[in-house]
């Protein structure tokens, strides 16, 4: 009798695509949580804008650094990090940003990381998708998180690089041309276009949301952006005078409200037609559409939703 020798199945290399979602994104850190603590190992990690940020993190095993600071974050110290400027390119330079970052990432490549990872941006110029698979994690970071408008690009090389979520915001294909066999993706903008429009009268302005709500009303404060609006007209350059009546008008939406929801909206259509094309083998889609891109200051809540959202499913991972 001819003995057949056992073979042990392989496992599967399980991936991970963390979205973009601009605060929301604390959920990644919710998420990562609940995997951590089911023992499920990350082979490999690619992110979008706040998914880069966290991703990142992740593979340098400081997330929970990342986590209690987050859980720390207040309106006023959220406007610390901003360093407001008026180029032609950007609201804001992002130095603040990144030097906040260097203790996470220790200013390591991201070839040093435990995990093998990649942060995505986008080629201004041309549009296309731009992998950053080398060189300084940081420099990846600033250069996936650069919202149009908001931060300035960064250039490297020939290229101009802004934000990965313009063309990829959930980057499932990334994570698998890695070598993923099982990739869970987490798409943070799912519901948003729906609790927009829940808000009455999404004309209203910061200022006025301030007023009329209080901390358990749908239309919530927003100090920050309140904050943001006064360290613009701050600004001693002659077009900032054009900007504060932009700014003071009652009945409309101010310039990072528009910015940064205008990009939001986008995001989650491009990421619809994306996971149809390119599906992830489980969607993990946090309901985050009561939060606002720039309310930082709400990770609580939106970690708490990622780690409810991540634990439902753990079930319908591979065996290992």
């Amino acid at each position: 009798m001819k003995l057949i020798p056992f073979k042990k199945k392989k496992q599967k290399k399980i991936g991970l695509a963390l979205g973009s979602g601009s605060a929301r994104g604390w959920a990644h850190i919710g998420v990562l949580r609940a995997l951590t603590e089911a023992g499920v190992k990350i082979d490999y990690i690619a992110g979008t804008s706040i998914g880069a940020l966290v991703g990142a993190v992740f593979a340098s095993d400081k997330i929970e650094i990342l986590n209690e600071t987050v859980l720390q974050l207040e309106w006023k110290s959220i406007l610390n990090f901003v360093d407001i400027t008026f180029p032609k390119s950007g609201l804001i330079d992002g130095k603040k940003v990144l030097d906040s970052m260097q203790d996470l990432v220790e200013g390591k490549n991201i070839d040093q990381l435990s995990i093998p990872f990649c942060a995505i941006s986008t080629n201004l110029a041309t549009g296309s998708e731009v992998i950053l698979k080398d060189g300084n994690i940081l420099d990846a970071i600033r250069s996936s998180i650069s919202v149009p408008g908001i931060f300035i690009p960064v250039r490297k090389g020939e290229m101009i690089l802004v934000d990965g979520a313009l063309v990829n915001p959930v980057p499932v294909n990334v994570v698998r041309e890695m070598g993923a066999d099982f990739v869970i993706a987490v798409n943070l903008n799912y519901d948003i276009i729906e609790q927009r429009g829940n808000i009455k009268n999404p004309l209203l302005n910061s200022q006025d949301q301030s007023l009329k709500a209080d901390s358990s009303s749908p239309i919530i404060k927003n100090r920050l952006l309140t904050g943001l609006n006064k360290k613009v007209r701050g600004i001693e350059i002659p077009a900032i005078n054009q900007i504060s009546q932009w700014l003071g008008k009652d009945m409309m939406p101010n310039i990072f409200d528009i910015l940064v929801t205008s990009i939001s909206i986008m995001e989650a259509q491009i990421t619809n037609f994306r996971l149809i094309s390119e599906p992830p083998d489980l969607l993990i889609q946090p309901k985050l559409g009561h939060i606002k891109s720039l309310e930082f200051n709400r990770a609580k809540e939106a970690i708490a939703e990622g780690y409810k959202e991540m634990k439902s499913l753990l079930p319908l991972l591979p065996s290992r």
